[in-house]
């Protein structure tokens, strides 16, 4: 019988790794953090520092009233929110359909969807491209929503029809016989079921869309530029201002972070529950 590990033998082999891991994915965050705070001539005098009382929210003052960060934060909203509806509305329309329906080419399609995963987002893009140039969606929010969910919905598909799986179908025959339509008994009985799989992956396709930079650097521009890609405006030619570049950095993840700490808990129970059942 193997007996509970000594306190230094769990220190060694399970306290310090899981520490350094930590540090590890924090580290970055943490030192972003701080150069933000730490004003320009004091940064590049001596670097970051960790006093407290040399700390400033000088670069960020700057980065709302010398540049358009709000707005482009408030394209990224729009971008993401739009990507959101659209996933949501297609994957769990798709999924049902998979889920409740024994149709030709259904194992076929769903083995498409998880194929399109396994691509990389820049094979995509030229062919996006082109398509969006000419029904002359460029530089445009819709542009940007469609590109985003045809990488979302395919993982969403697969997600949620794992969660609707586990939702008997009895449920929805009882409603069809009280005389509900199918779409009746979808909206009043499956989905209040499905929320909290419906919720991660809505988190899930929000968070996706909000970090997305490839597709908003090709397919947008002038009139529409995102989070991700205004960040990348602030490098200059000659030189990179860290402290206002690091200020960018940080507002540009608060929202995604936030949301993800609201709901982590509701994220993931959704995506075990999707990974596991049906």
């Amino acid at each position: 019988m193997i007996g509970k590990p000594t306190l230094p033998r769990r220190i060694l082999t399970t306290d310090l790794p899981a520490l350094g891991i930590v540090l590890i994915a924090i580290g970055p965050f943490a030192w972003m953090l701080m150069t933000s705070v730490t004003p320009q001539e004091r940064l590049a005098a001596i670097g970051v520092t960790v006093a407290p009382f040399d700390w400033s929210l000088e670069n960020y003052v700057r980065l709302i009233s010398r540049t358009s960060f709000l707005g482009n934060m408030g394209h990224s909203l729009i971008v993401a929110g739009g990507t959101t509806i659209l996933g949501l509305f297609v994957s769990v329309t798709a999924a049902y359909a998979f889920s409740r329906f024994r149709f030709p080419g259904r194992k076929l399609l769903m083995l498409q969807f998880l194929l399109v995963n396994m691509f990389p987002v820049v094979l995509l893009i030229l062919p996006l491209f082109v398509m969006m140039r000419r029904l002359g969606l460029l530089d445009t929010h819709a542009a940007l929503i469609i590109a985003n969910a045809t990488v979302a919905i395919p993982f969403s598909v697969w997600m949620l029809t794992s969660y609707i799986n586990a939702i008997p179908k009895s449920l929805d025959e009882a409603a069809m016989t009280d005389g509900c339509s199918r779409l009746q008994a979808l909206w009043r009985v499956i989905l209040p079921l499905a929320t909290p799989g419906i919720i991660s992956t809505g988190i899930y396709i929000f968070i996706t869309a909000w970090n997305e930079y490839l597709y908003a650097l090709t397919l947008g521009g002038r009139n529409v530029r995102t989070v991700t890609v205004a960040v990348q405006t602030l490098i200059g030619e000659y030189q990179i201002e860290w402290g206002l570049l690091s200020a960018g950095g940080v507002v540009g993840a608060l929202p995604a972070t936030l949301l993800f700490l609201i709901a982590q808990r509701r994220l993931i129970g959704g995506l075990t529950q999707g990974a596991v059942k049906g």
